[in-house]
């Protein structure tokens, strides 16, 4: 637990102050005592002992060895390096930074990221300097890593890295489309889309039916059956272009020019702008860390319990980059393709990415003839999709509901129009301008009421640079008024506030009154809490009107409504929510805080007792699933659940609707009766009974959300409200534990339900689990 953990910590004393169920000192020791722990211990004899993570770490690599060849030769197209040089790096990156990175999960190797860096140095000094290059960039990671600079990577704007992106993305499929039509790839989006009329002027049809293909079959694939998907659908895609493309006698294949191990070359020298070449170093450095840092806070994001060391990581990524760059392999960076795929698959350590590394060199030893029967075409397709993916509709929404929209746009453009260097730079300016602006800018509005009073709203930050537009707002109010300033400002300055007193004196001199409303700048009291709607309604009694509800409506519409307005119209048209959520109708359940989300992010549902059942509920799983595409449902139960109690008291099949509503749960009842595993281990945690029978609840609800065959991922939240903390079912161990991710005593069965096992919170299920 780190400092700030034991900081917050309650003291463990009494039911209603103890840290949350499911800590160190009980998760040592599985209910059953011994026998259970013998139970526990992985099976297989010495190689389970040995090798306890094996059955979740084999499968695992065999996955992102598929997703990685293929992704590996077309990056290196489009790097205009040779073939192998993908492969080289795959290698490396796969063995070098998997054992030496700081993220277990993370799997590294040749990026899309890179490419057009690359390709531009390539294109100026020739391979083999930029396979110097690469390992002198390796160099200035490790020196990164070693002087702890990985935290100053998180300063970057997001709207620029995501620009960035996007831009590397765009620049990347105009390219490889020139190809799919037939004609030459070019490196630059200028270059790219110059080229495009020629390209459709001398169309091949068989590259475009090969390419069409590809594109085609990844577009599709998501929408074919779990089952299925299993399968890579870049592996299919590409499998299936080169059945296609033994049809045709004239088409462009890969050449590798030998084996992998024919490839491997040592870097030379420049014979002259060596200022270039370092500024090259540094470039592919910057850019490598970042995209690396990006893609392990993504995966710590995917399975929670995930920790990276951001330094070790820069150590890592530059030894491999190093390695790389001495026998004539592409930059590395991680792949958060390649990463996600692992985790998704079920990796439980770093012997996963380690071992894709060894399939993929073994593939390319034994098996050469077979990549040579890849069409180009094909991989020009694989590219397309792969840049097109960099552009991402959420971050694009994200930007936006930030203000950040033309930080991400400039970043894309200049990307595209200039190069990659210039475009960061443009997209870093701007960004710095934008943060000047807001800082400077106030927005007073003054307002003038029937009975001749007047009100005036400054918005915004008020500094000595706003105090102009301050003071012809305020020299416009007539004299002898009575007025209310009302500051909502996040900055008041010294020379502001003095103009604002010396405004309030000469006004109040002239017969007027004038009332300066601004937010509490004191700290919080350390007893202070979150007010019941009750208590605050009664705080506010002489401001409220007399209907209690319409007084909370009032209130929304004066402090609420302009704020969330933009946000709200941009969900006018549609919603898209990351996850679903079945809660008790309980008062004191708040889905949107418990999982510190916002409008149009989770799809809730709440009823008595959390119940699956029922066809207003499964109407909104089937809504939510089939035409929300929603991919996580969550179903969450509270501690002191009036519906549970009703149910130990006998109330199912009283008279009255709820009685009948209650029928549906007496399985539920059945089940903790006959000593269903999650009530035992909730009884050793310290839960009464009322709450073990809650805790059965949700996972009886889980069987049942899978038994109507959604295809969503589901995922078992419970509530405690005596502590306020939400906690996650571990269906593997039966038993809900904290969802912290410095919690040790939670660390290894979060990372079990992160991995799925086809049914835990993978992917999906991050949004849900930022509690």
């Amino acid at each position: 637990m780190g400092d700030d953990d034991q900081e917050h910590a309650p003291a463990a004393s009494g039911r209603g102050e103890h840290s949350p169920p499911g800590g160190a000192q009980r998760a040592s020791t599985p209910p059953g005592g011994a026998q259970a722990e013998r139970a526990s211990t992985p099976p297989g004899g010495w190689f389970g002992r040995t090798f306890p993570h094996a059955r979740a770490d084999l499968p695992a690599s065999i996955v992102v060895f598929l997703v990685a060849v293929p992704l590996s030769l077309g990056i290196a197209v489009a790097s205009g390096a040779p073939i192998l040089a993908g492969l080289v790096a795959a290698v490396v990156g796969a063995v070098v930074a998997g054992l030496l990175g700081g993220s277990k999960l993370q799997v590294s190797g040749p990026a899309a990221g890179l490419t057009v860096i690359v390709a531009e140095l390539v294109a100026t000094y020739g391979w083999q300097v930029t396979t110097l290059i690469t390992a002198g960039a390796g160099v200035l990671q490790i020196v990164f890593g070693l002087t702890r600079l990985s935290r100053f990577a998180q300063a970057i704007p997001p709207a620029v890295v995501h620009g960035m992106l996007a831009g590397i993305g765009a620049t990347i499929a105009l390219g490889q489309l020139n190809v799919v039509l037939g004609g030459q790839a070019q490196t630059g989006g200028v270059a790219s889309i110059t080229a495009l009329p020629a390209a459709v002027a001398n169309l091949s049809w068989p590259a475009l039916l090969l390419g069409g293909l590809v594109i085609a079959i990844m577009l599709g694939w998501g929408r074919m059956p779990p089952k299925v998907t299993v399968v890579p659908a870049a592996l299919v895609a590409i499998v299936a272009a080169t059945a296609v493309s033994l049809g045709f006698g004239d088409v462009d294949r890969v050449e590798l020019g030998g084996s992998l191990l024919e490839a491997l070359s040592l870097p030379a020298l420049p014979e002259s702008n060596w200022g270039g070449v370092l500024f090259g170093m540094l470039t592919v450095a910057v850019i490598a860390s970042v995209e690396s840092l990006l893609s392990a806070v993504a995966i710590e994001r995917m399975k929670p319990g995930t920790r990276t060391d951001t330094d070790r990581e820069l150590i890592g990524q530059g030894a491999a980059n190093t390695v790389s760059g001495m026998i004539g392999g592409l930059p590395i960076t991680g792949v958060i393709v390649r990463s996600g795929a692992n985790v998704r698959a079920g990796a439980e350590t770093r012997a996963s990415a380690v071992l894709h590394g060894v399939w993929i060199a073994l593939f390319a030893i034994v098996l050469i003839g077979v990549i040579e029967l890849i069409p180009m075409a094909a991989l020009a397709g694989l590219l397309v999709m792969m840049g097109v993916g960099l552009i991402k509709p959420a971050d694009v929404r994200t930007a936006r509901a930030h203000g950040e929209l033309p930080i991400y746009a400039v970043t894309l453009a200049g990307v595209v129009f200039l190069n990659l260097l210039e475009g960061v730079v443009i997209g870093l300016v701007l960004a710095g301008l934008m943060l000047l602006w807001r800082a400077v800018r106030s927005r007073p509005h003054l307002t003038r009421s029937a009975d001749g009073s007047c009100e005036l709203v400054v918005e915004g930050s008020l500094s000595f640079l706003a105090v102009p537009r301050l003071a012809r707002e305020l020299n416009a109010v007539p004299r002898g008024t009575d007025v209310t300033v009302r500051l909502v400002t996040d900055y008041l300055d010294h020379a502001a506030y003095d103009h604002l007193l010396a405004w309030r004196a000469r006004h109040e001199g002239t017969g007027g009154t004038v009332v300066v409303i601004e937010p509490d700048a004191a700290a919080p009291a350390p007893n202070a809490r979150y007010l019941t709607w009750g208590e605050w309604q009664s705080r506010n009694a002489e401001q409220s009107a007399s209907e209690p509800l319409m007084a909370g409506v009032a209130a929304y519409h004066e402090n609420t409504c302009d704020a969330i307005r933009p946000t709200m119209s941009e969900l006018a048209n549609g919603q898209t929510p990351s996850a679903m959520m079945i809660t008790c109708a309980d008062s004191r359940v708040l889905p949107h805080l418990i999982t510190h989300s916002g409008p149009g992010d989770v799809f809730t549902v709440q009823n008595v007792g959390n119940l699956v059942c029922g066809p207003g509920t499964a109407a909104a799983v089937e809504f939510a699933t089939s035409a929300l595409n929603v991919p996580l449902v969550a179903v969450c139960g509270h501690s002191s659940c009036g519906a549970m109690k009703g149910l130990q008291a006998g109330a199912a099949g009283s008279d009255g609707a709820l009685g009948k509503w209650l029928l549906e749960a007496r399985p539920v009842l059945r089940a903790f009766e006959s000593g269903h595993p999650v009530a035992a281990a909730a009884a050793a945690d310290g839960f009464d009974e009322t709450d073990r029978l809650a805790m059965v609840n949700v996972a009886l609800q889980l069987e049942m959300l899978r038994a109507q065959e959604s295809g969503a991922e589901v995922l078992g939240l419970f509530y405690d409200i005596g502590t306020a903390r939400v906690l996650v079912l571990d269906e593997d161990a039966q038993r809900f534990v904290p969802v912290h991710p410095d919690s040790t005593a939670a660390g290894s069965q979060l990372d079990r339900i992160a991995a799925g096992h086809g049914h835990g919170a993978a992917g999906p299920a991050r949004q849900i689990l930022q509690v």
